[in-house]
């Protein structure tokens, strides 16, 4: 594969119709940088935080209006209830406490679908990004950080916030430090949400112990977050940390929750803005990894700062873009410069990428990674020279494809492997969708095409079965479930 193919490809986000790099392809990949632009127009236009925050808020009070009427029936608030509800809808009537609970179900629906509806909103902002950017390089590792810190927006309150933490977490620091954006990841609503972090209370707080005396056990320390922030964002799994680091560290991080939500909910301030509630967080000294923490606030932050730059931590990141970039198999000399990169550095993330462009492994002709769903989507509607897509769309094909975004439904994120994304129903469900494609664009010549999308890299088999083809729209098709769009 010629060198302009791999950076188009490999390190972008495919080539379109009309893009030619000049000049040397690693130049132009690390020239990406200083045009950058962390908020184009459709993610700028996108809900932030504090609207979608506000949202959930309402949301939640809903449910909760729902969940006492559904125990105890009483009559419903003129506020809640619909315009026009008959006055014997308000009687103690069985069939009226049916009617006052149904309408409660509605606002929750009509409360839901508004909350999908945004989520729907940014996912096309997302992907009009990545179509239209002349930043692919960038956008790719954008995508690739926010994988990284994988939410999923199976849990309701994650729904609205997934997109507003790729926007205003990942994307402002993907040229940054690791910490800065490690510390903008985990006091995001989204993360603290997820991983219930906002509902964790330290038994020995002045909120657990008070619970405690009362024969209340409702609340307690919740681990989620601090494992898998040593798990999956930091140190990695099997690197020295045992079962006390993360209960000590989860005992760090009581008190850290966000404003309107779990421990958070009656605090003032913005709906969604991160928040220390010292009443719940756990008094004393920490021992984490070997190293003393003094008690305080600020305590949860100083372990974080020290994991951001540790050697696990670099050798953990390093392994995993070296596997995004130069194979399912991450080349040992590779790991190990990535690693030094970032350890020197001290997290600067532009220059692991620099080391990453710089390595022989991630330019080998042969391709070495095979496209997840998102890549193989975003590469084939560059490649017809789409720009913009509605919500509705791209959230039906990428469901269809197995990879919806935003939701891999885990913590660890979508799999960076071929064998989870080339089974043979992924295949067949690509062939259906590459048919659609073609359908749509009919008029676009695929022989012209293909030499554009992977200049002096198209392969013979590929362009003799375009050859073949019995029509424009069957060659296109071919072209879009080729060998050479199908892996970069």
């Amino acid at each position: 594969m010629a060198s302009t193919s791999i950076a188009l490809n490999r390190f972008g986000l495919g080539a379109r119709p009309d893009d030619r790099p000049s000049g040397d392809p690693k130049t132009w990949l690390l020239d990406q940088f200083a045009r950058y632009d962390p908020k184009p127009a459709g993610i700028a236009a996108a809900k932030g935080t504090p609207a979608m925050a506000e949202s959930l808020v309402a949301y939640q009070d809903d449910r909760r209006v729902l969940r006492q009427q559904m125990q105890a029936p009483t009559p419903i608030t003129p506020q809640i209830m619909p315009q026009g509800t008959p006055d014997t809808m308000m009687a103690g009537t069985a069939p009226a406490i049916d009617a006052r609970q149904q309408a409660l179900r509605d606002a929750r629906q009509i409360a839901g679908k508004a909350i999908r509806d945004d989520y729907g909103i940014a996912v096309a902002a997302r992907t009009n990004a990545a179509l239209a950017s002349d930043t692919p390089f960038v956008e790719r590792l954008v995508q690739f950080w926010s994988n990284h810190f994988a939410v999923s927006i199976d849990k309701i309150q994650v729904v609205g916030l997934a997109g507003p933490m790729e926007f205003e977490a990942i994307r402002p620091h993907v040229l940054g430090r690791f910490a800065d954006m490690l510390n903008a990841v985990e006091r995001h609503p989204a993360m603290l949400l997820y991983l219930d972090q906002a509902v964790s209370v330290g038994p020995a707080s002045q909120v657990g112990t008070r619970v405690a005396a009362r024969g209340q056990r409702k609340v307690g320390l919740n681990e989620n977050l601090a494992r898998e922030i040593l798990e999956l964002h930091t140190l990695g799994v099997r690197t020295g940390y045992g079962q006390g680091d993360v209960t000590e560290f989860a005992r760090a991080m009581t008190g850290w929750t966000a404003t309107g939500f779990g421990r958070g909910a009656r605090l003032a301030g913005t709906p969604g803005d991160f928040a220390f509630v010292p009443a719940i967080h756990e008094p004393g000294d920490r021992t984490i990894l070997g190293k003393s923490y003094p008690a305080g606030d600020a305590q949860a932050q100083a372990v974080l700062d020290d994991l951001a730059i540790h050697p696990a931590t670099a050798t953990h990141i390093a392994t995993k873009l070296a596997r995004h970039f130069a194979g399912d198999t991450p080349p040992p000399a590779m790991i190990a410069r990535l690693k030094t990169a970032f350890l020197t550095s001290r997290g600067d993330l532009p220059t692991v990428y620099r080391a990453i462009v710089a390595s022989p492994e991630a330019w080998v002709a042969a391709p070495v990674k095979f496209r997840t769903p998102w890549e193989w989507t975003v590469a084939t509607m560059r490649a017809l020279g789409t720009t913009t897509v509605q919500p509705g769309a791209i959230l039906g094909l990428m469901t269809q494809l197995g990879q919806p975004v935003w939701k891999p439904g885990q913590p660890i994120g979508y799999d960076d492997l071929a064998a989870t994304w080339a089974g043979p129903d992924a295949i067949l469900r690509r062939v259906e969708a590459a048919e659609r494609f073609a359908t749509r664009a009919a008029n676009i010549d695929a022989r012209t095409l293909a030499p554009q999308l992977f200049p002096d890299a198209l392969g013979d088999a590929t362009a003799q079965a375009l050859a073949r083809a019995e029509s424009p729209g069957q060659a296109l098709a071919l072209l879009l479930v080729s060998p050479e769009m199908m892996r970069r």
